[in-house]
């Protein structure tokens, strides 16, 4: 991860899509646009599509099978995608301080791809992500504000044309 200032980074952008199908084929293109080390932090309401749009990044990372909120076991790994996938769900996280003791920086320091959804659950023990997305209901679509917080972020949005 490559954390600069804000001011060399663009705004955050906004992203409208219809319906469940453009949200998994928005993370598809996200995911394959992805690359080792990258953090997404996934923010929005129950219910908003944040694992949907997980999902999608895993497909475009190639994954075929299921894919499920790991809401009771707070990651769920996909080590046989290159690099492996990390997907957290924070959202029954008790204590920040509990990160420390799954060994949360293990997840972060080598090669993975981390999505974690409930990112607020962990501040103070999570790194700076390299793209932040919220998610909100707009009818029967979703709203996306994307804001990339590193260059690679910056380099990831730009291919999938956001920023």
């Amino acid at each position: 991860m490559n954390a600069v200032s804000e001011t060399a980074l663009p705004p955050a952008q906004k992203l409208v899509l219809a319906d469940e199908a453009a949200m998994l084929a928005f993370g598809e293109r996200l995911g394959g646009a992805c690359i080792s080390g990258v953090f997404i932090a996934l923010a929005g309401n129950l219910g908003a599509g944040k694992t949907t749009l997980s999902r999608g990044i895993l497909r475009g990372r190639g994954h075929s099978g299921a894919v499920k909120s790991p809401t009771y076991t707070l990651v769920e790994p996909y080590t046989d995608l290159s690099p492996p996938v990390f997907h957290f769900d924070l959202y029954r996280l008790g204590d920040p301080e509990e990160l420390m003791y799954m060994g949360i920086r293990d997840y972060f320091d080598g090669p993975a791809i981390c999505l974690v959804e409930w990112p607020d659950q962990g501040r103070g023990f999570l790194p700076l992500p390299d793209i932040s997305v919220s998610i909100e209901t707009v009818g029967r679509g979703r709203e996306l504000t994307l804001h990339a917080q590193s260059e690679t972020g910056a380099a990831i949005l730009k291919v999938v044309e956001i920023c």
